[in-house]
């Protein structure tokens, strides 16, 4: 290991106490980025010490919020802190993986219909709207129908399962936009 990285990651250990140190690699030797309070909550004996840890690690920029009950853990190999995963996996997990979908120039540039990278996920869905900006991407929902995303299909990248409007739905879409 470069001697640069493993001094970053000791500074980075200093800053973190034992109980912190021992969550954050459980977490990350099972893999586990994205966890909820359910997840952690053995390691401690009240549910004001969850709190209290959630908040610190917080403020220490170890985790980001995702939705209500659900936290992205930035491992501690990150550098300087700062961690990216792919906008698809992080949309999944804000919604919980159900009741969306994946429309927009996203969807267009996933099934190879533009060359156009997104600037921003449009995802479709039937209990939020707005937009929300997370590990530097920006996610923009729309309300829709229970019927509309039934016109989804579920993928696969990176081990995780996500979905997106079908291909025909897209090019339809994109007719739309020309």
């Amino acid at each position: 290991m470069n001697i640069a990285i493993l001094a970053i990651l000791v500074l980075n250990m200093k800053s973190l106490s034992k109980k912190e140190i021992e969550v954050i690699s459980n977490l990350e030797f099972d893999k586990k980025y994205f966890f909820t309070r359910n997840d952690i909550k053995q390691y401690f004996k009240k549910e004001q010490q969850v709190t209290d840890f959630i908040f610190g690690l917080k403020k220490k920029g170890r985790i980001l919020k995702i939705n209500r009950t659900k936290y992205y853990l930035i491992p501690i190999k990150a550098k300087s802190g700062k961690w990216a995963e792919h906008p698809l996996i992080i949309a999944d997990e804000i919604c919980n993986g159900k009741d969306y979908l994946i429309g927009g120039w996203a969807a267009a540039y996933y099934w190879k219909l533009t060359d156009q990278i997104s600037m921003q996920f449009d995802i479709y869905t039937t209990r939020r709207q707005g937009r929300y900006r997370l590990m530097n991407t920006r996610f923009v929902f729309h309300r829709t129908t229970k019927q509309k995303i039934k016109n989804s299909i579920k993928r696969e990248i990176e081990g995780h399962q996500f979905y997106i409007l079908n291909k025909k739905d897209v090019k339809t879409w994109l007719k739309q936009r020309r």
